[in-house]
């Protein structure tokens, strides 16, 4: 079979613990090439242990490589749009880490950028790809469990506070706090599950005086067509991530809703229906049916791929308005934030 070659920006610990072994398993891409912008010797190490065969001292020189192919970009937030819009222009085809920006703005721009350069890009929302989300959408469509009224989603850990200070999870400049970092992945599954796009959000945060980030956010979400929702990110409780959405007849609980590769890829499905509740166990290699699927897209000369920009777009719409909630402490149309590309978009085709 054909293999994509890929290239990666950085040595960045996501890089090295999921992404490159996700490579090695995937049938249609190879990783050809690794770049640092500051320790050389680092990723010399880095690309003997996962068979790299190019090592560069700068991103530019990987970009400029012509046998790469595509980059996976896995950079502090603050710097995604600057090597998106440079990797763009240089033909390569693009999956960068979640979230994709600081703000909405940012991604119209890569958004172009890889338009006028036509290449694939692709947020690296690697749960949205494991086969259990698409379930629960099958049982909600099947009726079980009624009428969808309401959803909440939760993803937290806990970030020692001797570790704070080294943390890029912590930088307000990098693009740091909770709703970027984890209350994203909650966002984006309330959107995901639901179909629909939120009209509004009032979000309440705990900010750290020290380093000027949200260690903790709740945030209560109205739609169009009358559900709610609430998500809640922290830094400040035990590892957590899951879901729940609750019908006019039952409930379906998710609570291995993002990480399921702890799990060895084992996904948990909990229907309750008055006092009986049955279990679905749904299993995928997440991060790997991701990069198959950019790579099979960029294979096939695709246009576009599952996870869209109008996806990301959207995404960054919610958590713009989300922060803006926090600074003013009140609750935020999201209209506006929509309409900063001319058009709003109530509702979007999800895999």
């Amino acid at each position: 079979m054909k293999k994509v070659k890929w290239g990666v920006l950085s040595t960045a610990g996501i890089a090295q613990k999921q992404l490159l072994p996700a490579f090695m398993r995937a049938d249609n891409a190879v990783v050809t090439a690794i770049a640092t912008g500051s320790d050389i010797e680092k990723a010399k190490q880095i690309a003997n242990k996962f068979e790299i065969e190019h090592v560069y001292d700068s991103y530019e020189k990987l970009l400029d490589d012509p046998t790469v192919d595509a980059v996976y970009i896995p950079l502090p937030n603050h710097l995604h749009k600057q090597w998106v819009v440079k990797a763009a222009k240089k033909g390569k085809h693009i999956l960068c880490e979640k979230p994709a920006a600081t703000k909405r703005e940012e991604v119209l721009e890569m958004q172009a950028a890889c338009e006028e350069n036509n290449v694939l890009f692709m947020e690296a929302f690697m749960y949205y790809f494991h086969p259990q989300h698409a379930r629960v959408k099958e049982i909600i469509d099947s009726g079980e469990i009624g009428e969808v009224t309401f959803m909440q989603a939760g993803f937290s850990f806990y970030m020692p506070v001797e570790r704070r200070g080294n943390n890029i999870r912590m930088s307000q400049e990098k693009g740091g706090g909770s709703i970027y970092d984890i209350g994203s992945y909650a966002i984006h599954t309330i959107r995901n599950i639901l179909r629909a796009e939120p009209e509004s959000v009032h979000v309440h945060a705990v900010m750290d005086p020290e380093y000027g980030i949200d260690t903790d956010a709740v945030g209560y979400l109205n739609f169009p067509n009358g559900i709610r929702a609430s998500f809640d990110s922290s830094f400040n409780l035990a590892m957590r991530h899951e879901y729940k959405v609750y019908g006019t007849k039952g409930s379906i609980t998710v609570p291995r809703a993002f990480r399921p590769d702890n799990y060895g890829g084992e996904g948990l499905i909990q229907i309750e229906k008055g006092d009986v509740t049955t279990t679905e166990i749904v299993r995928g290699d997440q991060y790997c049916l991701q990069v198959e699927h950019l790579s099979q897209a960029i294979l096939d000369g695709e246009k576009t791929v599952h996870h869209t920009f109008e996806n990301t777009l959207n995404n960054m719409a919610v958590i713009d308005a989300c922060y803006a909630s926090i600074a003013s402490n009140r609750g935020k149309s999201i209209s506006g934030f929509y309409e900063k590309m001319g058009k709003i978009l109530p509702y979007l085709k999800f895999l």
